[in-house]
């Protein structure tokens, strides 16, 4: 028995929707921007129905991405940045833990409450059921990580100093210029969806900045965009 397509019931093109969850997720632009590119390309929608696409489908299109990377190469074991944010929800504190291998690419992302042992050993634990035990851990001097690292019997795997985890917090700017765009989160729930989703369609379509020439980096954007178009496809 065949799966049914998760468009079955929409009357707009596959395409167009995969062209505006892509442009409200990758870029960091108002739901009512991306309604009025799209009415630029011909495509008159709400900004409401770009809201309704993006949380119906964007876990969908995530779990294919992360599906397709899997069975491409094997998960990153060989070395791990972890770091925190802080983001507000409501005006309380509350903090983005993401881990992210040497390539920049982000892994897992986790919202917590707090930042003590029980959290980052949470965190940890998720990461790692995931994507199995790195060989290398690069931590800032945050106790929490210690802590759950030794519980975890990883603590010898540990690096700290001062500017090894910049991978890390440089990973965190395009998610910083999203959460502007947005006016910020209201939910513990609509944050960890978003964090994932945000997380999965960077790294689908993430170039390193490397001296590499212009003619493998217009390749490597072509297909990254060929098999977006190609999700969910029937």
């Amino acid at each position: 028995m065949t799966k049914r397509s998760p468009f079955h019931y929409f009357k707009t093109s596959p395409e167009i929707i995969r062209l505006a969850v892509m442009m409200y997720v990758r870029f960091p632009l108002s739901l009512r921007k991306v309604e009025d590119l799209l009415y630029g390309r011909g495509v008159e929608i709400s900004h409401e129905t770009v809201r309704f696409w993006w949380h119906r489908f964007g876990l969908i299109f995530a779990a294919e991405l992360w599906k397709r990377r899997i069975e491409g190469m094997k998960s990153s074991r060989w070395q791990w940045h972890l770091d925190e944010m802080f983001v507000k929800i409501k005006g309380e504190r509350h903090y983005l833990w993401r881990a992210v291998d040497h390539g920049g690419e982000v892994l897992e992302s986790f919202v917590t409450e707090t930042r003590d042992k029980k959290a980052a050993l949470k965190f940890l634990k998720k990461a790692m059921r995931k994507h199995g035990q790195p060989e290398v851990i690069v931590i800032d001097r945050l106790r929490s990580y210690g802590a759950a690292l030794k519980e975890l019997r990883v603590a010898d795997r540990q690096q700290t100093g001062r500017w090894v985890n910049n991978r890390a917090e440089n990973s965190y700017l395009p998610f910083r210029r999203r959460e502007k765009a947005m006016l910020r989160f209201r939910r513990m729930r609509s944050l960890q969806k978003f964090a994932s989703v945000h997380a999965s369609v960077s790294n689908h379509f993430n170039q390193e900045r490397s001296p590499s020439c212009r003619h493998h980096f217009k390749a490597d954007r072509a297909a990254a965009l060929v098999e977006w178009r190609g999700l969910c496809a029937a």
